[in-house]
Formats: structure tokens, sequence, C-alpha cells
């Protein structure tokens, strides 16, 4: 007989059965709310990218400041913070929606926020701070946020250009 072949046929070499991972258990609203993070996100991020390509350079989340603002400049006096559409209650925008379970509580915790905003934006306009806000929506589209980058730059050349007199 040829090796590899008896009576019934050719051999096949059997594959061990691979076992199977348990499917992971879906995450407690505790676990997913812990995940959230509350600096260097994602938008914050791509902000950042932005800002230092463009050759602004900052400071990051200075706590000398209320509010402990995403990006910092000194020179300029601007903050800049980029807010989550959701946890700042953006409106009129898609990705902002109450949730439908616990609503009062949730529609209670996101007033807290937006109250809480308001007051950072007074506390550092009293300061002498001007503050920019960036949404989350907003860092989606690179173009946008493009605009948004030359924006910035060119408030900044418009404001720091000297007076001229008009008489010499």
């Amino acid at each position: 007989m040829a090796a590899g072949f008896d009576q019934t046929g050719p051999r096949r070499k059997r594959k061990k059965r691979q076992s199977r991972k348990p499917k992971d258990r879906a995450l407690t609203r505790s676990e997913n709310m812990s995940r959230i993070r509350g600096k260097d996100t994602r938008p914050e991020m791509m902000v950042r990218h932005a800002f230092w390509e463009a050759g602004l350079r900052y400071r990051l989340h200075d706590k000398r400041l209320p509010g402990n603002p995403d990006l910092v400049f000194p020179g300029r006096r601007t903050v800049v913070f980029v807010h989550g559409c959701f946890w700042h209650c953006h409106e009129g925008c898609s990705n902002f929606r109450i949730p439908k379970t616990r609503t009062e509580w949730w529609a209670a915790k996101l007033e807290r926020n937006k109250a809480r905003d308001a007051d950072v934006l007074a506390q550092l306009d009293g300061m002498g701070w001007d503050v920019v806000v960036i949404w989350e929506c907003e860092t989606a589209d690179p173009k946008r946020l493009a605009v948004l980058t030359e924006e910035f730059k060119l408030n900044r050349n418009a404001s720091s250009r000297p007076t001229r007199n008009a008489t010499r």
C-alpha cells in the first residue's frame, strides 16, 4: 500500500477543536461611564494636532484657571475648550440627546454641566481671558477644523497689530 492511504481512502489530518472564548458580558452603566475620559479625548487630540501643525503653541490643562481649559494660549490671553456635544448639551446637534432611561436625572445632570460652563465662562471673562469653544462635532470634519484654526490665527494677527497714529 502507498503511504498515506488505507483501505478507506486518504488519511485526513484532523484539526484540533479550538475552544471558544466566552463572550464578554455587557458592560454595566458604571463600568461604561468609568471609561469616559476627561482629558486627551479624541476630539481634543484632533484639535491639538491641527493647532500644532498650524504653528500654534499652547499649554495644556492649566489648573490655575477656572474650568481647567483644554488649551491655554498665555500670550494671547485665550483659552480653548473642546466640548463633547453630549456632555455640554450642544443644542441642534445630532450627537446630543437626553437618554431615554432616567430622563429626569440626566436632564438635571446636563443642566448642571451647562450652568457650570456658564459660570466658568463668566469667571474667565472677568479675569480678562478670551474663551473659544470648539464642539466635538466640529472636529469630525478636517476641513472645518482647518477653517477654525485659520480663524484662530487671523484673530491673533488682527488683535496684535500695532495701532498707527493718524497724525505723525
